[in-house]
């Protein structure tokens, strides 16, 4: 009860003062009928009554229904928001984790509004670090066909045939029931996967009916035994499901790498203690390591098993790349046992989170594209490129984004944030308190009721056609036909105001099997010298 007064008290204070100015400019009214002044009031206070309620009815804005009258400041400050930049909006260079250009493009995308823009660029070509894609001179058609791979190795009897642009991990627990709807709701009408995150396959992903990518993480959610333990037994139960499309053992996250997964407290509610099988009220910690595996070929035979237990489905891993000599001692396992995953997820230490350490946020893990090329190469090197494929996430939210990452070697690649603004995210970072404004990052049910699924579900559908879209345009414009066709040398970056290299400059390339052969590169050759295939700890 006390909830639902202080709810009233903040959320809606602007509202009930529109009632009681209302109610009392009327009551004035009645007994002074010829007093203008009051009927001035009456209609000012009537006017905010009206808002008000729309604001509460209207069903696209989240914000303006968890917060009547008041949100429309936001709106306000945004509507001047060129002039008013430098005040109010500034990006990444000020602290903020995404920069308002990038969320205005997914806003005018879910929402398929006109995606141009007038007077050029908004960056300074000029400047170090600027990227492009080098144009054709004989542009490609673009591909009327939506872009999609096929994930399944030789030993994969059920393989995916995935798009190239899906929504990443983010779980039940950190998002809310309607978030997760709307999320998989949208995947389902624009035919592209959803990844469940650690957080289990909750009713709410069934709810959808999209296809799904299910995440399993150190606490095993959703295939736990009373210890914590895995349990084969409600893994291959769960993983029977015709929904689940492919099964993914997450090793660490971008934003978190070596930490576990954190689910506050104030998130934790009886329902989410029901999901995942964890105490009400208390912190959700994932272990930072698998109880499952302890080696590098424990860890293969572990997939092995993932892919045995779900009938045949995909079965590969996520990981933040950070000492290299480890994931080259996984490709030694994959060697040496002969087992090899579908697929492999690299995140980028950029990726986002609801809620982590800031050491761990700002200093720990391999960026994206660092962390991408280096699995690409070893692969290559292994000489098992092409028979596993790359899926690549961290602060991908465009065409372009995606067109580079996929120049690094990505076959696909995963987007959160950019999915969760098109459910209506506004970057409030208020994740972890359980208070978000528009009924995204939430357990509170009142917050989350915001959130309608029916149209948010549309946007994300939106967002991802028009991304795939503008993937399209790039990609023919580059003299391409399909995006995985994109090189290295396709791509430019800008190292000073007078130099440029492109991305094969960059990223040095290995060889076919040169990991095998014996490589030379002083580069490579430590770290492989390093890894054995029994542990992933440096041999000396």
């Amino acid at each position: 009860m006390s909830r639902l007064f202080l709810m009233f008290e903040i959320r809606f204070l602007p509202l009930v003062m529109a009632v009681v100015m209302t109610v009392a400019f009327a009551v004035a009214l009645a007994v002074h009928p010829k007093l203008p002044w009051l009927w001035i009031g009456f209609g000012v206070a009537a006017f905010f009554l009206a808002v008000g309620l729309y604001d509460i009815w209207q069903k696209p804005s989240a914000v303006l229904r968890n917060y009547p009258i008041a949100a429309h400041l936001r709106f306000i400050l945004e509507s001047i928001r060129p002039e008013m930049r430098q005040y109010f909006f500034e990006d990444e260079k000020n602290g903020l984790p995404f920069s308002r250009d990038k969320r205005s493009i997914v806003y005018q995308r879910a929402k398929m509004a006109l995606d141009v823009r007038p007077f050029g660029t908004n960056y300074n070509v000029y400047e170090p670090g600027f990227e492009w894609i080098n144009h054709s001179i004989a542009p490609a058609a673009p591909s009327k066909e939506p872009f999609r791979i096929t994930i399944g190795g030789p030993d994969c009897t059920k393989p995916y045939s995935a798009s190239v642009f899906n929504i990443s991990a983010m779980s039940f627990g950190s998002l809310s029931a309607n978030a997760i709807r709307a999320l998989n709701g949208g995947a389902k009408l624009g035919g592209f996967a959803h990844d469940t995150g650690e957080g289990g396959y909750s009713p709410y992903h069934r709810a959808g009916g999209g296809d799904i990518i299910w995440e399993i993480g150190s606490g095993y959610f959703g295939c736990r035994n009373p210890d914590g333990t895995f349990s084969a037994e409600k893994f291959a139960a769960a993983a029977a499901n015709e929904q689940i499309k492919m099964v993914e053992l997450k090793m660490s996250q971008g934003a978190k790498p070596g930490h576990g997964g954190v689910l506050p407290a104030p998130k934790v509610s009886v329902e989410i203690s029901l999901t995942r099988g964890v105490p009400t009220g208390q912190d959700c910690v994932s272990p930072s390591r698998h109880s499952a595996f302890s080696t590098p070929i424990e860890m293969m035979q572990f997939i092995a098993e993932m892919r045995q237990l779900s009938g045949g489905k995909p079965a590969g891993f996520k990981l933040c790349v950070g000492h290299e000599w480890e994931f080259l001692a996984i490709c030694k396992a994959m060697l040496e046992t002969g087992i090899y995953p579908d697929f492999i997820v690299v995140d980028g230490k950029e990726g986002g989170t609801g809620a982590a350490p800031m050491e761990f946020i700002d200093h720990i893990g391999k960026p994206m594209r660092e962390g991408l090329s280096f699995v690409h190469n070893a692969l290559v090197g292994i000489g098992a490129r092409q028979r596993i494929k790359l899926g690549a996430s961290g602060k991908i939210i465009t065409g372009f984004d995606v067109a580079r990452a996929m120049a690094l070697g990505a076959d696909w690649c995963n987007a959160a944030r950019g999915f969760m603004f098109a459910v209506g995210c506004i970057q409030s970072q208020a994740c972890h308190t359980d208070k978000c404004p528009t009924g995204v990052a939430t357990q509170d049910p009142h917050r989350q009721k915001a959130l309608v699924v029916e149209d948010k579900l549309h946007r994300v559908a939106n967002f991802h056609k028009a991304t795939i879209h503008a993937l399209s345009e790039l990609t023919a414009a580059a003299g391409l036909d399909h995006p995985n066709e994109f090189q290295l040398v396709h791509i430019s970056h800008r190292l000073s105001p007078s130099e440029v290299a492109t991305f094969a400059d960059l990223y040095p390339a290995l060889r076919e099997r040169e990991l095998v052969d014996g490589t030379d590169n002083p580069r490579w050759r430590r770290p492989w010298d390093l890894a054995s295939a029994k542990s992933f700890r440096a041999v000396a």
